[in-house]
């Protein structure tokens, strides 16, 4: 959890574009796909952590973590590349190399248990602005928790939320008061979701 050179240039980018680019409220946000979905179609990363279950093949089946060079140690076959893949993809390699001579048909499922490699920014005036590991169901008061909370300054219910949306990158306003009120429905984020929370007079 810190502030990269990545993010400082995400915030400049930000700062730049919240005058010109347009935004929509955060009741317009296409619906949040279920949690499967989310983490069965993101691709995997270094540090994060698989299971991969084997039918009826208890030997190869278990938790396996993605190394800093993308790669993971799988029984029989050696070194798997995981990088860029998603849950599916990386099945129907383990599948490929299984019956390339140990198993006739094998049944390969594989489950995303924790997405070290997915990170969420939070950004502008909070206290402790950087990236942030992003976990199943974060919201966005969480996310804002772990950046210390809101200063002073900051224009509690005009958060901006950008996120790719359908390959597009969309801003949507967030009430965040409200939301930490109860008064206006918590936003669940996505894994590379920006969160800049502007200054008041901005």
């Amino acid at each position: 959890m810190k502030t990269s050179h990545y993010g400082i240039l995400i915030l400049a980018c930000l700062l730049s574009s919240i005058g010109c680019g347009s935004t929509v409220q955060v009741r317009d946000l296409p619906p949040m796909p279920d949690t499967a979905t989310i983490m069965q179609s993101a691709t995997l990363g270094p540090g994060d952590v698989v299971e991969v279950r084997v039918y009826q093949e208890k030997e190869l089946s278990g938790l396996f973590r993605v190394g800093v060079d993308g790669l993971f140690s799988y029984p029989l076959v050696g070194e798997l590349s995981a990088i860029g893949l998603t849950a599916s993809q990386l099945a129907l390699a383990i599948t490929k190399n299984l019956k390339a001579g140990y198993l006739r048909e094998p049944q390969v499922s594989v489950f995303v248990k924790e997405f070290n490699s997915k990170k969420v920014f939070v950004l502008g005036e909070v206290r402790k602005p950087g990236t942030f590991r992003y976990e199943d169901k974060m919201t966005i008061v969480q996310a804002v928790t772990l950046a210390g909370g809101l200063k002073a300054l900051a224009a509690k219910d005009r958060l901006i939320l950008t996120r790719l949306v359908e390959g597009n990158e969309k801003k949507f306003v967030v009430p965040f008061e409200r939301i930490s009120q109860g008064r206006v429905s918590n936003v669940f984020l996505q894994p590379g979701d920006i969160v800049f929370v502007p200054e008041s007079w901005l």
